[in-house]
Order: C-alpha cells, then structure tokens, then sequence
C-alpha cells in the first residue's frame, strides 16, 4: 500500500499535518489535535493525488528523472517543516491558554500526538482505497455495455452513491440511534437527591399537571434548582417570591404540540401570569437551561419571574443541530404560539413582561419561533440569545447589515434601539438611543466556534479573523484555506470544554448585565457587583 503512495500527494498531506497545528478558537488536547491532524492530512493527501491526476490526464510531461532528487528534497523539507510544528505546537495551544487565564501545559505531547494522527491518516487512506476499489469495479463493469469515458463517471457516481448510503443509512444512523438510547437514559436516570417536590405549586409535584418521571433528568434538575425564596430575601435583606419554573419534558405528552399545551395549563395552574415577568425558555439539545441565565435574572427580578421550557430531543445541541433540526424548531413554535396566544389576549395592564431566552440550539430555535409579522401589533417585550449558532438566519442577517467600522465579532446594528451585541468586555447598554419597545440581545464570545464556525472559511479568511480581533482569540491564528475550516468544526466539536467565560461557555456576570439592560432593572452599582462577586464565587470563578 504505501509503496503505491502518491509523492505529491504526501507533500500535500504533510503541509496540511503541519498547519493543523496552528491554533484556532479552541485549545485542543493530544487526542483531539491528533484526529484533527490525521483528517488534514488525509485531505491533503486527496487534493495531492487529485493534481497528479489531473496532470496525467491532461496529458501534461511527466517530470524528468533528473527533477526526481527535487522531489525528494521538497519531501525531506517538508518533514522537516512537520517536525517543527510539533515543536510549536505547544507555544501555539499556550497562546490561546495564557489568553483566557489557564494554566499553561508544558508540552503538547507530540509522540502522542503523531501516534493518533498516523492512525487517523491510516484509516481515512484505507476508506479512500476502498472508494478507489469500488470505483474501479462499477466503471468496469459498466465498459462492457458503455462507452469507456461514460462509464468511469458513472462508476464514480454509484462509488458515491454506495459510500453515501453506508455512511447515511447504516454507520451514521446506527451511531445515531446508538447515541439516542444512551443520551435516553442518561435522561431517564433520577438523581437520588433529587425527589419529587412535595411543594403543591411546583412542576412535578402530587398536584401538578407535569408527572415529574416524564421530566426527564435535565427537566427535573431544572425544577428542583435555582435560588429560593429564602436566598434572595438574605441578598436583598427585602422580601422576595419564590420564582416559578414550568419544564415539560419528551415523556409528558406524545406530540410536541400536546407538551406545549400542556406547559401552558401548568403554567396557568402556578399563577406565572400574575408574576412580573415570563420567560419562555428553548433549552439545547439534551433539554439542559444554563443556570447562569436564569438564576442570575430570578436575583434581579427578586423572585418575581416564572419561566417554561419544553424538551425536544436527547441529543447533544451539535448532533441535534446537524441530524434532527426541525425537531426544536417545531416545539420552539409550538410553545411560544401556545403562550403568546394567551398572554396576548390578557389585559395589557395586567399581564407579565414577555421575554425569550435560549443558549446555543436553544437561541437558534427560539429565534425560529418568533415571527415578527405575528407579533408586530403586540410585540413581546424582548429576547436574550446566548451564543446564537452561526446557522442563525435572523442573527446573520443582523451581522451582516452591521454598522461600517464595527467588527463581526462585536458589531452595532443601526441606533441599537433594536438589536444588540454584547460579549465579556462591553455591556449592551452603551449605546446612546434608547430601547425601543422590542430589545434584542445576542451575546457572544469572539472565542465562540459555534457562532462563527463558517464553512466558507476553507476559501475565504473569515471577517473576524481580521483586526482588531476579539479580546479571547489568540493572535497567532492564521488563516489556512481548507484547514482553516476543519480547525473550526473540530473546535465547535469540544467548545463545551472551554472555561466559563470563554469559548461556549457563557458567565453569570455577562448575563446579569444583558437581564439588566433588557428588563430595565433598577439596581445600584454597588449591589450589581455584590450580585456579580456571588455568582463568581458559586461558579468558580474569580470576581
């Protein structure tokens, strides 16, 4: 096999393992940089061998032997080139750890490193042989009854259309389906401390509409947490309520339209139309709510807030995203329909504020939900969309029609009496116009690869790779046509494992200066930062 390797091909492919180790929005680990590497690799091979094709069947001259000791050479500097990545590799990921406050690693394990990369190039080399072997047999077969030319495109094609089918129908959904039950019973376990709530006006108690086993885990963790009533009184040394919080899980009811009805009569039967303000919450893809977002606004509301969720999937919000997307966009609507029906034939004196909120694939549905034109004469009062993913339609509309001289990672949209953009470093009240009676909040980190992941960017350097940069992305970031783009996905593939504050993990501080701006929040100063230092210290982190 590896006598039959491609030279040019293999030049290709060792330019691409080395830039591969360059660093990109998230800080990688031996095994993830490792795969990444082996896949770039893999790739450069293909395009390698692509040109040498193409070179032979344009019937281009064939290099003289005497070029042969060139070949060699530009092979030997590109090994050389390999080796001194790797001996970058670790100030390349310490850019990035040094930047958002990380212990620096002291090397990046390149033995380990190149061990899983060779091992990843090995199988995608196999699996392209494979595509090679079938491609050969079809167009064979084929030549008997077809013109020779004809036949090596159609071969090609049912090559294609067979790898497809394996990897769609059988590999991809068994692991799928494999990764469904076990996400299923993840979601089924309950915790131990965690017991149905004896309280008659919580979700899943005796009394409630909602049968807590239905819940499912992050359902019945979201119920069961968040400040008390007790927590904020002490705060606030005043009086406070108990927030009230309707979850709805995929068990509770067949149908997504039957779990957001059902959300509406329990939110009915809790009296959360009476409270000050309502939240109509879309959760990522496994049904989990950040706690930074809503804990942080039931402090600023004193408990005077009630908020409802209904699941949609098991899956995590990337796989969710990619495989089963019009799931959460049906239950986004189906809620927010059911809800805003009622509440926008209440009193408009005597009903709650209406606000949206969701995190990730909760932001991209939750926008989803919201049609404007059904909403214009009534419009709910605002929304707060954490790390909207860059399949947003509505947010990349917004960031596409941004103010010039403002950067994609940060920009200003019009007078911001509408939209607003806000991230570590600048809160969405510093604009000069007032809100308007609609507020938008996106916040986002520069650092985010599930925003700013991009799939042009295998051609184009994107527009927040340019300066300025944001405040979390370290400036040795290069754009690399093609592995650019690989960098981002694999990063948008761990971009849960980033530290709060950073990459897609979004902190409680910059959701209180979001709830604040949006809710119009009365607090001082000195009391914003108390509130701030407490949830610094529940999250571990410094204040």
């Amino acid at each position: 096999m590896f006598r039959s390797l491609s030279l040019l091909g293999m030049v290709m492919g060792l330019i691409f393992f080395a830039a591969s180790l360059t660093p990109s929005l998230m800080p990688r680990s031996y095994l993830v940089q490792g795969a990444l590497s082996g896949i770039s690799a893999g790739i450069g091979y293909m395009i390698g061998t692509a040109l040498t094709w193409l070179w032979f069947y344009l019937q281009l001259p064939a290099p003289a032997k005497s070029l042969r000791l060139a070949r060699w050479l530009i092979g030997a500097a590109c090994l050389l080139l390999c080796l001194a990545a790797l001996w970058h590799a670790t100030f390349w990921q310490n850019s990035i750890r040094i930047l958002w406050k990380m212990p620096p690693i002291a090397s990046a394990d390149p033995y380990w490193l190149a061990a899983v990369a060779a091992a990843t190039f090995l199988a995608a080399l196999i699996i392209g042989r494979l595509f090679r072997l079938a491609y050969l047999v079809f167009s064979r077969w084929l030549s008997r009854v077809v013109p020779s030319r004809l036949s090596k495109v159609v071969g090609a094609l049912l090559a294609v259309a067979l790898f497809w089918s394996i990897g769609q129908g059988i590999l991809l959904r068994g692991a799928l389906d494999a990764a469904d039950a076990s996400f299923k019973q993840a979601d089924a376990l309950i915790d131990d401390d965690l017991p149905s709530p004896q309280d008659a006006t919580k979700t899943g108690s005796a009394a409630s509409l909602v049968a807590w086993q239905g819940l499912g885990r992050q359902g019945r963790h979201f119920v069961a947490s968040g400040p008390t009533t007790t927590e904020i009184s002490t705060f606030w040394n005043a009086r406070a309520q108990e927030p009230l919080r309707i979850y709805v899980g995929l068990n509770n009811a067949d149908t997504s339209r039957e779990r957001a009805a059902l959300a509406l009569k329990e939110l009915i039967r809790q009296g959360a139309f009476n409270r000050s303000m309502l939240v109509v919450i879309v959760p990522t893809g496994t049904g989990w709510i950040d706690p930074a977002a809503m804990d942080t606004l039931e402090y600023l509301q004193h408990g005077d807030v009630a908020s409802v969720a209904v699941q949609y999937s098991y899956l995590s919000s990337w796989m969710s995203l990619l495989f089963e997307p019009q799931q959460g966009e049906e239950t986004a609507v189906d809620l927010f329909d059911a809800v805003y029906g009622y509440w926008s034939k209440l009193p408009r004196d005597k009903r709650p504020k209406l606000y949206l909120h969701g995190l990730s694939l909760g932001a991209l549905n939750s926008q989803l939900s919201l049609d404007i034109y059904n909403v214009i004469g009534d419009p709910v009062n605002g929304a707060l969309w954490s790390g909207p993913p860059f399949r947003s339609a509505r947010w990349k509309a917004a960031t596409a029609a941004r103010n010039p001289g403002t950067p994609e990672w940060l920009p200003t949209f019009r007078d911001g009496s509408v939209i607003r953009f806000a991230n570590q470093e600048h809160a969405p009240d510093q604009f000069a116009a007032p809100w308007g009676p609609l507020r938008v909040v996106y916040l986002q980190y520069a650092s985010d690869p599930v925003v700013f992941f991009d799939a042009t960017s295998a051609f184009r350097e994107p527009e927040w790779m340019k300066a300025p940069r944001g405040p979390d992305v370290s400036p040795e970031l290069t754009w690399i046509p093609v592995v650019t783009m690989l960098q981002l996905l694999f990063d948008m593939m761990i971009a849960t494992t980033s530290p709060i504050g950073y990459g897609h993990i979004y902190a409680p501080q910059h959701y209180i200066d979001s709830w604040i701006s949006l809710t119009d929040a009365s607090i001082a100063p000195q009391d914003v930062i108390r509130l701030k230092s407490l949830f610094a210290s529940r999250f571990g982190m410094t204040p």
